[in-house]
Order: structure tokens, then C-alpha cells, then sequence
């Protein structure tokens, strides 16, 4: 009875147990891809914004919204009231600008879902890649044509190094670029 038993596990237990656990490593690993390197991630938000109007049609800088990338390694989300520099008189009566004029008259923050973020384990400074002439493009894609944003590049180190290592390749046109570091300690701090 025990050796029956002892062959039972090996010849059936064991295979199925370590097929349905490589089934589900795989499965999760395919399918959570988009959210561990976030390429593909365009999350609703709770205002309807367009950079394809804003960044594309109308041509408004980035930084205008987006300010302190050139000073900060952050490029911080624009307050309500940056929005409304412009909505207190233009599009009043379109639905998503009632709902930022209620959003600034309440003196609420609107909570943004961030999309782009490199790992809390590397050190990324905007105002580093800004003021060597790396336009926003290069990491965000070209928002300019994106109705509703998304994230279009890989976040990871693979495609960091990759960048630092053929920056001139990538940037022909860019005189004052350098390759950029790719020791450990540039991004690990």
C-alpha cells in the first residue's frame, strides 16, 4: 500500500503540482508584463485631458504645465489652478471644464493617476535629461498625438542603459550630449 501510494505522488502528484505552478507563473508573469513595466498603461483619470488639444493642436510647452523639470528632478502634475489660468474664460461650457471649475471652486485637488514612474529603488532627475536637450518625446512618446495618455516606453534598466549607452546615436542632432553614465551608482542611491 505505501509503495502504491509512494508512486501515486511521484507519477501524478508531482507532475501536476509542478505543471499548475509553471502555468500559473507564466500566466501571471504574461499578464501582469503591462503593469511591472507599464508600457500600455492608460488609466481613466478623473478629468478628460487631451495633450493631443493642449500639447499637439494648440502647441503648449510641457514645462508650461509640468513646471520645475529644469530645475527639479521631479516634473510635478499641475495644480488645478495652473488649468484654470486658461479656463476661468476659455471652454466654460464644456462638461470636463464644469468639472474642473468645480473641482478649483471647492479648492479640491484633482487626483491625477500617475502613469509614468521609475522604481523608488532609482534615482531619476528630470532637469538633468531637460537641460541636455532631451525633449519629453525621448521617455513619455510623443504626446502631442495621445488623446488620452498612456505610457509608451519600457521604465526599466534595460532601456535606461540602452539610452545612456547610444545617446548620440539616438540624438544625432544634439551638440551638447553626452553618453550618459552607466555605472551602478548613477541610478542606485
Amino acid at each position: 500500500m505505501k509503495k502504491s501510494f509512494i508512486d501515486h505522488l511521484l507519477r501524478i502528484r508531482l507532475p501536476l503540482t509542478i505543471f499548475t505552478a509553471l502555468a500559473a507563473f507564466t500566466f501571471t508573469y504574461f499578464i501582469s508584463k503591462a503593469e511591472r513595466d507599464g508600457v500600455g498603461y492608460t488609466p481613466d483619470q478623473p478629468i478628460n485631458f487631451s495633450h493631443k488639444l493642449h500639447a499637439g493642436t494648440m502647441k503648449i510647452d510641457c514645462q508650461y504645465c509640468h513646471i520645475g523639470v529644469e530645475k527639479s528632478r521631479h516634473a510635478l502634475v499641475p495644480a488645478t489652478e495652473t488649468c484654470m489660468n486658461c479656463h476661468k474664460i476659455a471652454r466654460k461650457d464644456k462638461p470636463e471644464i464644469k468639472k474642473l471649475t468645480a473641482y478649483y471652486e471647492a479648492n479640491k485637488p484633482i487626483h491625477w493617476k500617475r502613469i509614468h514612474k521609475v522604481p523608488d529603488f532609482a534615482y531619476f532627475n528630470h532637469s538633468a535629461h531637460v537641460n541636455k536637450g532631451i525633449d519629453c518625446i525621448s521617455c513619455h512618446g510623443d504626446v502631442r498625438n495621445m488623446d488620452k495618455i498612456g505610457q509608451m516606453n519600457s521604465f526599466t534598466m534595460a532601456a535606461c542603459l540602452d539610452c545612456h549607452r547610444t545617446a548620440h546615436d539616438k540624438l544625432p542632432d544634439n551638440k551638447i550630449i553626452k553618453n550618459g553614465p552607466d555605472n551602478c551608482y548613477a541610478c542606485h542611491r
